[in-house]
């Protein structure tokens, strides 16, 4: 089962790969279009937060005479973990989030208020039952437990499959496929930092990654 997996991802891939020009044309047009969009967002009225938090938030906040639920998303590198504060007023939210600059906050749809607070670690469930291995189409993937069991916790970037075949050894490729098991943030950071070498497009999806890893 895992030759024939193993042997899909080679197939897709190989499909989807695209001359060389083509690539460059591709990098051109993105490069221009960031360029625009990059002179359009500075000419634009920014929005002024509150120390940092967004104005729609504390808005909302100020202009709210009843208490409001509060819950804290706390962000992992790998899982996410939610706790309820309760009740409070709308004032105690507020010097809350003063207190915290570095959170983030969103209304939620029932009217709460949810603050996000990125935590440089891995949840105490990806350090209990943690793997990255690939997923069926060649993106590295935190699974929460066995790979064979298919429950995703985070996807990463695709792997060029080929490159990183002819350039490893089969024993770490095939510890890759089995799962390679994670229990701390060092671990995280060295097997992710040793497969983004064989990223494809590696500037623009591991820099998506190391943004949400700090």
């Amino acid at each position: 089962m895992e030759f024939s997996l193993w042997k899909k991802i080679k197939q897709k891939l190989r499909r989807s790969r695209r001359p060389m020009w083509q690539l460059g044309s591709m990098i051109a047009a993105v490069m221009l279009f960031n360029t625009c969009t990059l002179t359009d967002v500075s000419a634009a009225e920014p929005d002024k937060p509150l120390n940092g938090h967004p104005s729609s938030v504390i808005e909302t906040l100020s202009g709210q005479s009843e208490q409001v639920n509060v819950k804290l998303r706390m962000i992992y590198l790998c899982g996410d973990e939610m706790k309820t504060l309760g009740k409070m007023s709308a004032k105690a939210a507020l010097s809350m989030l003063a207190q915290h600059p570095e959170w983030n906050a969103v209304m939620h749809p029932s009217g709460a208020v949810v603050m996000e607070q990125r935590v440089d670690d891995l949840s105490e469930s990806c350090k209990r039952n943690g793997y990255i291995s690939l997923d069926k189409s060649g993106n590295l993937t935190m699974f929460d437990g066995s790979p064979k069991e298919k429950k995703v916790m985070r996807t990463f970037f695709q792997l060029d499959v080929h490159y990183m075949e002819s350039s490893l050894p089969k024993d770490r490729i095939d510890q890759l496929m089995n799962g390679i098991r994670i229990t701390d943030k060092d671990e995280f950071n060295s097997v992710i930092s040793t497969f983004s070498d064989y990223a494809i497009d590696r500037n623009e999806k591991v820099e998506k990654v190391m943004k949400r890893s700090f």
